[in-house]
């Protein structure tokens, strides 16, 4: 089996345009949350979202083809071009056919969907774009960066809700390990904050409705806590076979060593009892990293801020790592950024490599009181922790009981 490594990092999100404005802001604790401004939500019941800040994707990409590119895809795009120029790649040098592109997104293009079909029910299908199928399909994040890059390697776009980022990383570690891909470049994609998706995760009770106090509503573990917060972002990796990325002096951040992905087969969107199904993906993972339960030094949960998630995925934790889970070091990076959907799992990546980089887990914000499945463990809460890490897992868990955990290993050659 090949060994597969992490060469490139690329990101936009409510706290930062790139990976090292968003890494710097979350060392300081900063809230990405705030009231919604880009539609009148005077009719919703929410009002608040993690929405990104000054956004001016013609800096990045080709005006022209912005038209064309729903702004997911625009996200995922501004995130790869990041990820590429990090990872110093010259795809000219590179055997095109062995690049390949795997990008996780759990709706997609809902923006185009809901102005095209206000305009199909004002207007008639005549005045529909021909446009919107490619720039509405979750898929043409990985399509459109092929085609940008003129890559010829497995490409195809994973959707798993909430979980869509870490099963595209997953894949695309496999796709290396396994041998049919050198490079892969994949993370997670997601522009959800609209009007009616907004409606429809509100009318589900599943969001937060601290709308006078918006930095405080995501608040992962937390007693008070009410929902998770809607949020827009993107993550892009630069994975690498391990020898090629050397042979080329590539900067490394660190190892990809297990995957686990099981399902709950249990409800469309709570998580089965005991988490039994994240506890099996975290096993997964360990088992496939070949290393022991005590082994593992930080987990970036899925931390949502939502009843059942942050209960069970705290009472799997604890069946997991027995009595190692009281020094296993925990935060929640979406206390600050919110929930990113699709892209969640791709962002926290991101921030599990910095950390092992950095040698620094970063705090979870607006956790004042600790729910009782919490007790006993060590979730960094008032400081930013200054630690070695050698593992680390990355949970996320999404509606329709899809579980998804990746394990990275700091790289030693």
């Amino acid at each position: 089996m090949k060994r597969v490594v992490v060469t490139g990092l690329g990101a936009i999100t409510p706290i930062g345009n790139d990976v090292r404005t968003t890494w710097d802001n979350l060392i300081a604790g900063k809230s990405g949350i705030d009231l919604i401004k880009s539609f009148d939500t005077s009719q919703h019941t929410v009002k608040i979202a993690g929405e990104i800040k000054d956004f001016q994707p013609e800096t990045r990409i080709e005006p022209k083809s912005l038209k064309r590119l729903d702004r997911c895809v625009q996200l995922s795009l501004w995130a790869t071009i990041e990820a590429v120029e990090d990872a110093k790649l010259d795809f000219n040098v590179c055997d095109k056919s062995r690049v390949g592109v795997i990008i996780g997104s759990g709706i997609g293009g809902l923006a185009t969907w809901e102005r095209e079909h206000t305009k199909f029910i004002e207007r008639g299908p005549s005045k529909v774009s021909p446009f919107l199928i490619p720039m509405m399909i979750p898929d043409m994040t990985s399509g459109y960066i092929a085609i940008y890059y003129n890559l010829g390697g497995p490409n195809y776009s994973t959707v798993s809700a909430c979980a869509s980022g870490a099963h595209a990383i997953g894949d695309a570690f496999r796709a290396i390990r396994n041998g049919d891909a050198d490079i892969m470049i994949s993370g997670g994609a997601e522009a959800s904050v609209t009007p009616f998706a907004l409606a429809g995760f509100s009318n589900m009770r599943a969001l937060s409705r601290r709308n006078d106090d918006p930095q405080k509503a995501s608040r992962p573990f937390d007693k008070a806590r009410d929902g998770f917060v809607l949020a827009e972002g993107a993550a892009t990796l630069i994975l690498e076979e391990m020898e090629m990325a050397k042979k080329r002096g590539a900067k490394i951040y660190g190892e990809i060593v297990g995957f686990g992905a099981t399902g709950d087969g249990y409800h469309i969107t709570a998580p089965a009892p005991e988490g039994e199904g994240a506890r099996r993906a975290m096993a997964r993972a360990i088992q496939e990293a070949g290393c022991k339960v005590g082994d593992i030094d930080y987990l970036n949960t899925h931390g949502t801020s939502t009843e059942l998630n942050d209960k069970y995925e705290m009472v799997a934790t604890k069946n997991l790592f027995a009595d190692h889970s009281k020094t296993l070091l925990i935060n929640a990076t979406k206390s600050m950024i919110g929930h990113t959907l699709g892209a969640a799992g791709a962002i926290e990546a991101f921030v599990v490599l910095y950390s092992i980089e950095h040698g620094l887990v970063h705090k979870t914000i607006n956790l004042d009181d600790p729910i009782d499945e919490a007790a006993g463990l060590d979730i960094v809460i008032s400081e930013p922790r200054k630690v070695t890490i050698n593992y680390a897992l990355s949970n996320s868990l999404g509606f329709g009981g899809h579980n998804a955990t990746l394990c990275y290993k700091s790289y030693s050659g």
